[in-house]
């Protein structure tokens, strides 16, 4: 090299090195510590084995430990505000769930649930199940409609829950099919299934992963699923739907973090993420549970939360309903 291209190079120099401190250190070297994900739901169930599947996917991508963390509470409510009080650094992650936009209809919640946080992928996307019980004598959505409507209030549904997506979800098709069924909440899935088996129940809106095996066994029938297409495990069981124009409830899953969370460190989350969830190992397992990947932006992910958070307000306001 030439003395008089010293200055030109020294200057080059400079610049690359003024350029490396521009850039914030987390993105330089992200994730340096073990991560925690929080999931707001008791372990063992639907949430939670979604959760724990991501935080092992992660585990693998980033070469960091994604540890699990389960607060569960008033609906997840109390979780995702443990979450979104965490430093806003990509070293918390948070699960959420369909419940999630109900939650700010029922619940006073110590954070905004737009404005405080920062969407990152949605996970995955599946419907809940219609059931009856074998006795009834309905075997589409169109005879349900009738026999409510002949007596109003005569048929019982069961529920995960008084507030819970389930019983949102009914009492949204209730409203958009006209009629009135009683509702009758139970503490969990697992007792709400296990009346509507026995009778004492004869209708519930249940996750695929939970009703479906009941409904293969022949102790339910299954007559639709609430998204707006049929599923292919089950495609000769129709959509509400097909009866009821413009119904649509998906049951989804995604990840979100603390607002003021380096854009450089979410986009990593997404595209790793992205990658888990075209593995076919993870595809397998989330079909198992009877949902199926979605992904997409974090922009794509807010955009849903928002106009959820819209429409659950609505028909919260419609039906009456009051958290317990």
């Amino acid at each position: 090299m030439t003395l008089r291209a010293l200055p030109a190079a020294a200057t080059a120099l400079c610049a690359g090195a003024s350029f490396a401190l521009a850039v914030p250190a987390s993105a330089q070297t992200y994730p340096a510590k073990p991560l925690r994900m929080v999931i707001p739901f008791a372990p063992g169930g639907g949430s939670d084995f979604i959760g724990r599947i991501a935080a092992q996917q992660l585990t693998e991508s980033l070469g960091q430990t994604v540890v699990v963390e389960n607060r569960g509470g008033a609906g997840g409510s109390l979780g995702v505000e443990v979450g979104m009080k965490a430093a806003p650094d990509g070293y918390t992650l948070t699960l959420i769930a369909a419940s999630y936009p109900v939650n700010p209809s029922l619940y006073k919640l110590n954070f905004d649930p737009v404005k405080d946080i920062q969407p990152v992928i949605q996970l995955s996307m599946g419907p809940f199940l219609v059931a009856v019980h074998p006795s009834l004598p309905v075997k589409t959505v169109k005879d349900l409609i009738a026999l409510a409507r002949k007596a109003p209030g005569g048929l019982n549904y069961a529920t995960s829950g008084q507030g819970s997506i389930v019983h949102l979800a009914t009492e949204h098709f209730n409203s958009m099919a006209g009629i009135k069924m009683t509702h009758i909440p139970y503490k969990g899935t697992g007792p709400a299934l296990s009346d509507t088996i026995a009778g004492h129940t004869t209708v519930i809106f249940g996750s695929i992963a939970s009703t479906l095996p009941f409904v293969r066994a022949g102790k339910l029938r299954g007559i639709a699923v609430t998204t707006a297409k049929r599923i292919p495990a089950e495609p000769n069981i129709p959509s509400i739907g097909e009866t009821v124009p413009g119904y649509d409830v998906t049951n989804w899953h995604g990840i979100i973090v603390p607002r003021g969370t380096p854009r450089t460190v979410v986009d990593r989350l997404n595209s790793d993420l992205t990658r888990a969830l075209r593995n076919k190992d993870m595809v397998d397992r989330l079909q198992a549970d009877g949902v199926s990947p979605a992904g997409g932006s974090p922009e794509e992910f807010g955009t849903r939360i928002a106009r959820e958070i819209e429409l659950w307000r609505k028909i919260v306001a419609q039906a009456g309903v009051k958290a317990e």
